[in-house]
Formats: C-alpha cells, sequence, structure tokens
C-alpha cells in the first residue's frame, strides 16, 4: 500500500495548480479579440524622415480671416471660434513636386477650394494656455479644406448639421509635414491658390482672427487633444468653384507648393 505523505499531498496540489492557470492563460490567450478585418492606419508623410505622422482626428476652424468671415455673411468683430472636423481616411496626401488627381465629388454642383495652412500636434491635454499651446506642435503642412459648398449651404439654411458639405472622401487634401524644429512656427506668411494660373486666394497669415496656439487652446476647452490630431487652421477669402480639368496650385510662404488637378 502506497503511503501518502503530506508533502506529497502539497506537491500534487501545486501541480495541479499550475496547470489550471496554464489552461485558464492559454483560454484566455485564444479568446483574445482581434479584428475581422483590418482597417488601414491613416498617415502624413514626413518631410526628411522615414517615420509617418499618425493622424488621430482632423480638426478645422470656420471662418477664421476677416474678409472669408463677411463674404460667408458673419461678422468677424462679434464671432467666437467654432470648430467642426473630417473623418480621418478624407486624408488625401500629395507629395512635393505631384500634380495629384483629385476626384470630383458625388452629388454637388458647386465644388469649392479653401487653401489653409494645419497645424499637427505631437503632444496636447485639456484646458491649454495659449502660452504654452505652441510647445504641443509637431510640425506645419499645407492643405485644402474641400467643400461641397451647395450641399453646405442647403443643410445650413435648414438649420441641419452641414457635415455632408466638409466630411466626404478626399475632402482633406494635405501635402507632407514639415517639423517645426525645420521650419519654426508660421504666425505670418504669404498663402495663396490659383486655378489655371490665375490667382484666387491672396492673403497673409497674419490676418487669421485666431493664431494657430489660440486654436488649440480654444480646442482643449472642448476636446481632450492628443498627439496625432492636426488642425486645418482657416481660408482667407475669395473661395470659389472648381470643375473638372481645373488645375490648383497652393502657396505658402516658407513650405513647398502642392498641386492638385480635379479629376
Amino acid at each position: 500500500m502506497t503511503k501518502t505523505t503530506r508533502r506529497s499531498v502539497l506537491t500534487a496540489a501545486a501541480a495541479m495548480t499550475a496547470a489550471g492557470l496554464t489552461e485558464v492563460t492559454s483560454a484566455a490567450a485564444q479568446v483574445a479579440p482581434k479584428p475581422i478585418f483590418p482597417v488601414p492606419m491613416v498617415s502624413i508623410p514626413i518631410v526628411g524622415e522615414t517615420s509617418v505622422f499618425q493622424v488621430r482626428r482632423i480638426y478645422c476652424i470656420g471662418r477664421n480671416y476677416a474678409a472669408h468671415a463677411i463674404e460667408r455673411g458673419s461678422d468677424p468683430n462679434r464671432e467666437p471660434p467654432f470648430f467642426f472636423q473630417k473623418p480621418t481616411d478624407a486624408i488625401q496626401n500629395v507629395a512635393v513636386g505631384e500634380v495629384a488627381d483629385h476626384p470630383y465629388p458625388s452629388l454637388t454642383k458647386n465644388y469649392h477650394h479653401e487653401v489653409e495652412l494645419v497645424a499637427a500636434l505631437k503632444s496636447g491635454g485639456t484646458n491649454i494656455p495659449a502660452e504654452k499651446a505652441l510647445d504641443h506642435v509637431y510640425g506645419y503642412a499645407l492643405g485644402l479644406d474641400m467643400t461641397r459648398r451647395d450641399l453646405q449651404n442647403g443643410m445650413a439654411a435648414e438649420k441641419k448639421p452641414w457635415e455632408i458639405g466638409k466630411s466626404f472622401d478626399h475632402a482633406a487634401v494635405i501635402g507632407p509635414i514639415h517639423p517645426v524644429s525645420k521650419t519654426g512656427h508660421f504666425e505670418k506668411g504669404a498663402i495663396s491658390l490659383a486655378i489655371n494660373g490665375t490667382v484666387k486666394q491672396n492673403s497673409d497669415l497674419s490676418k487669421m482672427i485666431w493664431s494657430v496656439a489660440e486654436q488649440i487652446a480654444k480646442l482643449s476647452e472642448a476636446f481632450e487633444l492628443k498627439a496625432g490630431d492636426i488642425i486645418y487652421s482657416g481660408t482667407p477669402e475669395n473661395v470659389g468653384p472648381v470643375v473638372k480639368g481645373d488645375v490648383l496650385l497652393c502657396k505658402l510662404e516658407g513650405l513647398p507648393d502642392m498641386s492638385i488637378k480635379i479629376a
């Protein structure tokens, strides 16, 4: 008859416990959640880097140049800043020196250009003081906030959200990001857009009602900003329609030109 000792009982119990933990761990590994299909990461190239800037959110400020506010029927002296968002996958990257085909979108017959400076954030937070806001900027890019103006105006007239006019495929055209360590911050500088060689928009960043720092501060009152957020900082006056075949040339002092062809 086999003699059972206290040590053998404890050893057997420990072995059973270890086996049980192994089974639980193995079962947990097997049921770990995984995506049912891949969703591509949205990113923007960075000039001079092999790394890319991963996009988390796209914020846009409305009517941030006085003359543009007036042409849109607003009073720039009284209106506080307001923001809207575009879906992350609305990004269309345009390489330096490229004339990228840009598809004319569905549903609209009045498709507008809006050239803008874009700020890309490396960090964030809430209630960020304006005097510290630029510490969160990784770099800058040249962008186009493309707009289905007839859809935007129609929804606004009905007092409904006008997301359909701003948030659609390829609506956020952007050039590569330039690290602030190489460009410095943009508080002034000529910004323009030409169609087929004729200048349509022509202004200066110094005419923005709300600076990039103030935009970051105001946004952080409503949202927790984080690394990967980008901010389209508003467009000057003389926005207008484009048609298929038009070539748009965007310029911003201190950055390379950006160009698209409406296809």
